[in-house]
């Protein structure tokens, strides 16, 4: 499908024959190696990923697709990590994967020396390194005064002390990059997970999503582990959000479509008043309500997608992209749990690992809220 935008510019949103190749591979691989009752495995072992799964991965080349070839990447354009990503969200895959390669790798890719990126990035690709952000602290901020956790110098070094919250897999990170307040400003550091100092504890949330509180108590950093330069943390975050929020988005509205998939199924077989409830009308306006926010989110996702990557300033989309699919995936998986009833609010039934994670996503990147205002801002208002 494509359409002509203004100029006489082509906008193609098909997927080529490579693409739909990988689709296919992706999927194919989560639905053997990662049925749901491993899904639910994976979230109650103590690491939150499978390591065999993680070096298979590594294998299939998922984690070097968007690298660029000088740092052990293929380069390839960024609607392939939305395949990924939304064939993850489909199969609701518990991995390190988003952290790693989505927010971390974009990290490095934007504001890393060429040290960093020709050390780290090559080791990510190969699967071969973990990485985790910690940018939020307590205040529950997405801006940039809300980074609180102070790094002081200390002659040649600096000293990190504070908190971060809701650390992505920071339980089984090799190195943290850690948002950090310097007299410049926001500064990002490279820190290694078990450095001295450095606590890491479990958080339960709603989306066993594999969050973690880490404490900084007086640790130790060089100058050299500075991402990009002192103050410029906040600018590295901004450029690296585009990507990750639309990455993000493309997993949350593959369970989205996987909600709707089981549901439509249950509706045919859950039998009520001698007939499959699929068949009673308000059902199927409830489904119909379902596939409508679907199919308006998906296709402007695509839009999203193929304007970042032709280098297009999008962030007046990315922001309306992810306030609508935080609403479309709560209101899609709360329909989904209607319509299975009491049964679907129970771990063992799998239309609860999406309606899980509706909640959870929701605050990673920014709420609906805060894509709100922030679009308020991007129209000049």
């Amino acid at each position: 499908m494509s359409f002509l935008l203004k100029g006489n510019e082509e906008m193609d949103l098909d997927f080529n024959k490579e693409q739909e190749m990988l689709r296919k591979s992706v999927t194919e691989f989560l639905s053997k190696e990662c049925p749901f009752d491993t899904v639910r495995e994976i979230e109650d072992s103590a690491e939150g990923y499978d390591k065999k799964l993680w070096k298979k991965m590594a294998g299939l080349g998922w984690m070097e697709i968007h690298f660029p070839e000088a740092y052990g990447g293929l380069g390839d354009p960024f609607v392939d990590m939305t395949i990924i990503m939304e064939e993850m969200g489909k199969k609701a895959f518990p991995s390190p994967f988003f952290s790693t390669v989505i927010l971390c790798g974009l990290i490095l890719m934007e504001g890393g020396s060429e040290e960093q990126k020709k050390t780290l990035l090559p080791k990510i690709a190969a699967g071969k390194r973990i990485m985790a952000l910690a940018q939020y602290e307590e205040e529950a901020s997405y801006l940039e005064s809300g980074i609180q956790l102070s790094a002081q110098p200390d002659g040649g070094n600096y000293v990190l002390d504070g908190r971060k919250l809701f650390v992505l897999d920071a339980n089984v990170a090799d190195d943290i990059i850690v948002a950090a307040r310097t007299g410049e400003g926001v500064t990002l550091f490279l820190v290694n997970a078990k450095a001295p100092g450095v606590s890491i504890q479990k958080m339960r949330t709603i989306g066993k999503d594999n969050n973690s509180a880490v404490t900084f108590d007086k640790v130790n950093v060089s100058k050299d582990s500075m991402v990009g330069g002192p103050g410029a943390g906040w600018s590295i975050l901004e450029q690296a959000a585009p990507k990750a929020t639309v990455a993000k988005c493309a997993e949350m509205l593959g369970g989205c479509e996987e909600a709707i998939t089981m549901t439509v199924a249950y509706a045919k077989e859950r039998v009520q008043y001698s007939t499959p409830i699929g068949g009673f009308q308000v059902i199927q306006h409830y489904m119909a309500d379902m596939r409508i926010a679907y199919d308006t989110s998906i296709y402007y996702l695509h839009k999203v997608v193929w304007m970042l990557d032709q280098g297009m300033d999008a962030v007046k989309e990315v922001s309306a992209l992810k306030a609508q699919v935080n609403e479309q995936y709560k209101f899609i998986t709360e329909r989904a749990v209607q319509i299975h009833g009491g049964i679907g609010t129970t771990r063992e039934f799998n239309i609860g690992l999406f309606y899980r994670r509706a909640k959870a996503f929701e605050t990673i990147l920014g709420d609906t809220a805060h894509h709100h205002d922030r679009l308020a801002d991007a129209l000049g208002m």
